[in-house]
């Protein structure tokens, strides 16, 4: 392509050269792409009990396709304003599916955990550069007064790929594999990158390629890995063991770097001074524990019901299915209310029902019914739904116009790293308990349990009744004992998990309440 036909391919060309139909093809083609990217990262989590038995590992190692996702991610958004920058929204958009597409075929077939983890990596890095990518072509190529319904289009395809992301991994594993799980997003990949390369505005890449704050990012990759590396191992190394203190010393010495050096920079990846508007602070620490409750949730309820209560991963995933519709009905009525009241009321209402919805898990056991479970969904999802309209309206006009751009990146940013960190975190915690709960149910059984002592009676006659040598008798009767204290262990473990994802949601009230001082104070103003 020549230099002179380059121009021709801006927004504003394309536009003239397709029409106003230009806005809705564009719109249409960057959200095949990010359904693509949404659906990868959801429909893996009713995967994990499979991959755990592929590969005979434990939760710690299994998170981090969820986890791994979302921290290169996150990584990712930062980092997507200079690629698009030196190679232009089309190659950028391309380019990131490519990646996306290799990470894909490459988690499909990975011959061990290592390289599945690996290929998240390369996923979750080039979602992280695409995602941002779309929403500003598609916010640029609308007038202002269309900007709103044509974010609310872009939301609607967000929310509505993790509606069906569970329930479309549930058919793959039920009729084929865990392993067709990677290959689900494939297809949306080939159509958005075809359709990429016709209406993606496209740009020369320029002669002096812009700076870039590469210590800030590499201090927090830094931070990232040793903080979270060291928190999923460090129940199955040890908390005190060498190799785990040293990723968690490390890890935090690089945040403290980076903050000290993203202040100090002109070229800052992330404007941490941004905090010092205490109503956006507020706000930021609400999508932080927004993000952790979203994603963690996502992750740990599939591996809870498939786990303890042995539904089948189909059978997890359209369990999820009726939450995530209902969010896609809840997100624009919710942003209606939220422009009809103070947004910390939506907020504070929000926090309250996801923390009931978690305190109404705690309950769920083997016993409890498909229909309830749903409804237990059901009343968390109808919480967040709640609380995200209302956080993005009052974490932007918190901040003067100028800031807003970047606001709206450091509320991503936030939002992307609580669930990071949120999958990390309860997974760890979900493991110190089941260990907790495990040696605690085994210091009960002695030969004055008796109690146990009939129950091995009992599976000793069982056993041999269906012909089990009398060797074997005692040894199966003791290894029953064992299956039924790890499960039990375990249920007590995620019960507990439920306990404390309530209770972080009800300490963001008080960053909730803090937000609905600082909004009064500013009404008051006027």
């Amino acid at each position: 392509m020549s230099t002179a036909a380059v121009p021709l391919q801006t927004a504003a060309a394309l536009t003239e050269r397709y029409g106003p139909s230009y806005r809705w093809l564009v719109t249409i083609t960057g959200m095949m792409g990010v359904v693509s990217m949404v659906l990868a990262m959801t429909t893996v989590n009713v995967a994990v009990p499979d991959v755990m038995g592929a590969f005979g590992i434990g939760q710690d190692k299994a998170q981090w396709m969820s986890s791994a996702y979302m921290a290169t991610m996150t990584a990712g958004m930062l980092i997507n304003a200079w690629v698009s920058g030196i190679l232009g929204e089309r190659r950028t958009f391309v380019g990131a599916l490519i990646f996306f597409s290799i990470g894909a075929l490459m988690g499909g077939s990975a011959p061990t955990e290592d390289a599945l983890i690996f290929a998240r990596v390369l996923q979750g890095f080039s979602a992280g550069i695409a995602q941002p990518l779309v929403m500003a072509t598609i916010f640029t190529v609308f007038p202002p007064e269309r900007r709103g319904m044509a974010m609310g289009v872009f939301g609607l395809g967000v929310v509505f790929a993790p509606a069906i992301g569970p329930t479309l991994g549930g058919l793959m594993i039920e009729y084929f594999s865990w392993r067709y799980v990677f290959f689900i997003s494939l297809p949306f990949c080939v159509v958005a990158a075809v359709l990429g390369l016709v209406f993606m505005p496209h740009r020369p890449i320029p002669k002096v390629i812009p700076p870039f704050d590469w210590l800030g990012f590499a201090l927090l990759c830094t931070a990232l890995l040793g903080l979270m590396t060291g928190i999923a191992d460090g129940q199955r190394e040890g908390w005190s063991s060498d190799a785990i203190v040293f990723r968690l010393v490390l890890g935090a010495t690089a945040t403290v770097a980076f903050i000290c050096w993203e202040l100090y920079t002109p070229r800052a990846l992330l404007d941490v001074r941004i905090f010092g508007n205490v109503e956006f602070a507020a706000a930021a620490l609400i999508a932080f524990i927004f993000g952790a409750g979203m994603m963690g949730s996502t992750y740990i309820i599939p591996v809870f019901v498939q786990t303890i209560i042995g539904f089948t991963p189909l059978l997890a995933g359209l369990m999820m299915m009726p939450a995530g519709i209902m969010l896609a009905f809840i997100f624009p009525l919710a942003g209606r209310l939220s422009d009809a009241m103070p947004a910390s009321t939506m907020i504070i209402g929000g926090l309250i029902l996801f923390a009931t919805g978690f305190a109404w898990m705690t309950t769920a056991d083997i016993d409890t019914t498909f229909w309830t479970l749903v409804c237990m969904v059901m009343v968390s999802r109808l919480g967040l739904g709640f609380i995200n309209p209302s956080l993005n309206a009052s974490s932007l006009k918190a901040l003067p116009a100028d800031k807003v751009r970047q606001g709206s990146g450091v509320a991503n940013f936030m939002r992307q790293l609580g669930g990071a960190f949120g999958i990390n975190l309860m997974v760890a915690f979900f493991e110190i308990r089941t260990r907790f709960h495990a040696d605690a149910l085994t210091a009960t059984q002695d030969w004055g349990n008796r109690t146990t002592d009939r129950m091995l009676t009992q599976v000793e006659h069982l056993m041999q009744k269906s012909g089990l040598p009398f060797q074997q008798q005692k040894a199966g009767a003791l290894e029953y004992l064992a299956t039924m204290l790890q499960s039990n262990a375990q249920m007590m473990a995620f019960s507990d998990t439920f306990i404390v994802v309530g209770v972080v949601a009800l300490m963001a009230l008080f960053p909730a309440a803090l937000l609905s001082r600082s909004q009064r104070r500013a009404r008051a103003w006027k």
